[in-house]
């Protein structure tokens, strides 16, 4: 490597560990209804964002469960109207996953928390009881719920009821850093004014 070449490389790893330690946030929670756009959103914030970022979704954690869970009152339940309960047994799994991204989160790597607060301000309070101590930035992530329906219809996957019954459900009493809507701004958009409150 010619030397010019060696110094600007040596320039670029100093410049990437002065960005890793001026950047505090440690975790990102976007909370938003079903077929609100976070999970567009979440993967145009680990292209935006300088270094990389897990995603840790409640999708990808009701699809790590038995198919069981699916099917007793201990479990989470999806009724014909959309709405969705869950039970004991989903509550400890749940328990248990949160306190693993919060783990990871402080053993250094950054998180980007993809949620429905079903439960609104009490679910943000589970959230910020296992981040204690963590630099967290919260996100509410809103979509007219005409629009997160039609997106619903066209997904195909879900059950339909649910972006319509969640739309603002998910964001009573739940305190953000930022909200977006998802109703006429592309995800890129929505993921850029993210990264612009990252510290």
């Amino acid at each position: 490597m010619a030397s010019g070449g060696l110094a600007d490389y040596c320039f670029e790893c100093r410049a990437r560990s002065l960005y890793r330690d001026l950047v505090t946030t440690q975790v990102i929670v976007l909370n938003g209804g079903s077929s609100s756009g976070k999970s567009g959103i979440v993967r145009c914030l680990q292209a935006v964002l300088r270094e990389p970022w897990l995603a840790a979704g409640v999708d990808s954690l009701i699809e790590a469960m038995p198919a069981s869970m699916q099917t007793s009152d201990a479990g989470i339940e999806f009724a014909a109207d959309g709405r969705v309960s869950v039970g004991s047994q989903f509550r400890e799994l749940e328990a248990a996953w949160m306190e693993g991204v919060a783990a990871m989160a402080r053993a250094g790597a950054r998180v980007i928390v993809d949620d429905v607060f079903l439960g609104g301000a009490k679910s943000q309070e589970r959230w910020q009881k296992v981040f204690g101590g963590l630099d967290v930035l919260w996100i509410g992530v809103r979509c007219e719920s005409t629009v997160a329906a039609g997106r619903e219809v066209a997904r195909g996957n879900r059950v339909q009821g649910m972006a319509a019954s969640q739309a603002e459900m998910v964001h009573r009493g739940v305190v953000y850093d930022l909200e977006v809507d998802t109703t006429h701004i592309e995800s890129l958009e929505c993921a850029r004014a993210i990264a612009a409150q990252v510290t």
